[in-house]
């Protein structure tokens, strides 16, 4: 129901903000995100001309940004929050560019994991390289991401976004197991889903937060803001893989049933369908379950059960950010949030 709606219908109810003060994320986000691909290049400067031709193959300029622009945006609102300063500092873009890097990485190793063959509508690394060449590029693009963080020369900073490389390992561990009793089961999906998604946003925003203010309560107000949305953009993430056409999508529909994964949609749907239960333990294998599955859930409410989720997260990342002083980003990160809820690819 959200992703057919106007912006105004989504906020009328709390007027959440006034059309005089719309700012647009991606128009006031990019003065600092002018050069960002060209710089991730430089970062990754190698003479062998095979592995420079893959680390540049995702790089390649026609990507949302989307975590790096959360990421200036963040490190604005907090500057201006702390001392009234209008610039970026030069740490803190390098950390938008060390999220990209790292985001990149993690979809390299992904697709591999999951023998994926499309990402943002091209051939994945390993359909044209091999698996083992694009481990090693996924290796490579993650070893340069900490050289970067290592000049930033903050072992507060170091810290905060080498959680993120954890949680991303223990996210897709969490992914390759499942849990038998249902309510276990949904904090386990809510888990994998802050450890593979939101952790990398919560932490990027957490890090140049501490760049710019030195007050504790800023922090945990940008980490807040930052794990609610990146949790609500995984929900909206997985309700499109039932609602989106693939050639809209960039990648397959119903990726995550082939996978064996059940998303919030499938648990939803499953209390609806006592019968999907069996399906989900045996992660979809058997001849016919994804369809049938695919079919459970567009008959339940389970896509407006996790729209109506990531609302809900949505409008505590909203909560968080009111707390900072008013500025046009800090309005840009609450439009930021509606933005997530209508996305359709």
């Amino acid at each position: 129901r959200f992703h057919h709606t106007s912006t105004s219908h989504l906020c009328s109810c709390n007027k959440i903000i006034s059309d005089e003060k719309y700012q647009d994320p991606f128009q006031l986000g990019r003065k600092d995100l002018k050069n960002l691909y060209e710089d991730i290049k430089k970062e990754l400067l190698v003479s062998a001309a095979e592995l420079k031709e893959m680390c540049d193959y995702y790089f390649d300029g026609k990507g949302k940004a989307f975590r790096p622009m959360i990421v200036v945006l963040m490190a604005r609102a907090c500057n201006i929050h702390h001392n009234n300063s209008k610039e970026v500092q030069a740490s803190q873009r390098s950390v938008a560019i060390i999220a990209e890097m790292i985001h990149t990485a993690s979809l390299v190793h992904d697709d591999v994991i999951d023998d994926a063959n499309s990402r943002r509508g091209k051939r994945t690394l390993n359909q044209i390289w091999g698996e083992r060449k694009a481990v090693l590029a996924g290796d490579f693009i993650l070893s340069a991401a900490s050289v970067a963080l290592a000049r930033i020369g903050n072992t507060t900073i170091i810290s905060v976004l080498t959680q993120v490389i954890e949680d991303l390992v223990r996210g897709e561990f969490l992914q390759l197991g499942s849990k038998e009793n249902e309510n276990e089961r949904f904090a386990h999906y809510l888990e994998k889903t802050f450890k593979k998604t939101a952790s990398l946003i919560a932490n990027s925003c957490k890090a140049v937060s501490i760049l710019g203010c030195p007050d504790p309560k800023v922090h945990e107000i940008a980490y807040q803001y930052g794990k609610n949305v990146g949790i609500a953009f995984q929900l909206i993430d997985d309700v499109l893989d039932f609602t989106s056409c693939a050639d809209h999508l960039g990648k397959p529909t119903a990726a995550d049933l082939k996978l064996g994964l059940a998303t919030g949609p499938v648990l939803f749907a499953c209390r609806q369908f006592p019968e999907m239960n069996a399906m989900i333990m045996r992660r979809f294998s058997k001849p016919g379950d994804v369809e049938r599955a695919r079919k459970y859930v567009l008959q339940s409410d389970g896509v407006q059960q996790t729209t109506y989720l990531a609302q809900r997260y949505c409008h505590a990342a909203t909560r968080e950010i009111r707390k900072l002083r008013p500025s046009p980003e800090r309005e840009a990160l609450v439009h930021l949030t509606e933005m997530v809820l209508m996305r359709d690819k």
